[in-house]
């Protein structure tokens, strides 16, 4: 049972599908029965919505109109469930947002939790903890693991905990790169792993201690848990979460490029500010598991 309007649920269907076939197959109608709806949609609100080209995306109208639709969703199942707990099926994945570090470290203990208890699904999107958030603004996701305290218009926000990057390497790249001194010389001859052109955390460290310009050789490597064996292999230095590396800090695998220097990043739990049980039951969930990785934030 559905009680969002059918031209609604052929929107957010072309767009979590990628294009109208998909969404025709997920709704059990037809790709033309799809297209009428989204037309029909369109020129009730006198926008265009969706840019039909693959993957469909949301034009800035659309992304408003998928902001709002997606506390909705997450309404009507919460509202289905109360008049008609007995009904059986599938049930719509929630759409949230998380930083790769935090996916591989805490953040699937809350999903196991959530699912367990509640019977969950989730439709998990990994970002930057910097750009999580435009998935909430452009409409993709209900919530998101951010670094940004300040709440979107429409949302809420809950602190979670402090991410400790601790910047590691081989004991034999230490010694070769930095066995005098961690400074803009050496920064600039040794390797660096990055995870993608988005993430900012190498450079933030690199400006904890020196203001000089560097233009380091630079790894680029999309994984979290494979930068710490690259970094192990010599590879290169990054910057990882203290919960990666302290085995490897113990055994000493891995040594620290500069220790008593590190970088905290704090994170939240965005969401949108309305009633639900589900985002309560998300909340809580969320700030459970982070409490078993994450530094507390500060009062």
């Amino acid at each position: 049972m559905d009680l969002l309007h059918p031209q609604l649920r052929a929107f957010t269907a072309v767009l979590e599908e990628g294009s109208f076939e998909a969404a025709g197959h997920k709704l059990y109608i037809t790709t033309s029965a799809v297209s009428q709806r989204i037309k029909a949609l369109e020129d009730r609100l006198g926008q265009v919505l969706v840019l039909r080209q693959p993957p469909c995306r949301p034009t800035p109208a659309g992304e408003l109109l998928l902001r709002r639709v997606r506390p909705m969703q997450t309404l009507e199942a919460e509202a289905v469930a109360d008049f008609l707990p007995e009904r059986t099926g599938p049930r719509r994945p929630i759409a949230i947002a998380v930083n790769s570090d935090s996916l591989d470290t805490w953040f699937l203990q809350a999903l196991s939790q959530l699912s367990q208890e509640h019977g969950y699904l989730f439709d998990v999107r990994v970002d930057d903890q910097d750009h999580t958030l435009e998935l909430i603004r452009n409409g993709s996701v209900l919530g998101a693991v951010t670094a940004e305290p300040t709440p979107l218009q429409g949302c809420k926000v809950q602190a979670l905990g402090i991410m400790r990057y601790q910047a590691i390497a081989s004991p034999e790249f230490v010694a070769q790169y930095f066995s005098s001194e961690v400074d803009a010389g050496s920064l600039a001859q040794a390797p660096m792993i990055v995870f993608n052109r988005k993430d900012e955390l190498q450079w933030r460290f690199i400006r904890q201690i020196t203001t000089e310009s560097v233009t380091p050789p630079i790894h680029y490597l999309p994984t979290s848990t494979g930068f710490v064996k690259a970094a192990a292999l010599g590879l290169g230095w990054c910057l990882a979460p203290d919960s990666m590396v302290s085995n490897a800090l113990a055994c000493q695998e891995l040594s620290l490029i500069a220790p008593g220097l590190w970088l905290d990043v704090p994170l939240y739990w965005q969401h949108a500010a309305i009633r639900s049980d589900t985002l309560h039951n998300m909340g809580r969930a969320l700030e459970q598991a982070a409490s078993t990785s994450l530094l507390p934030v500060p009062a």
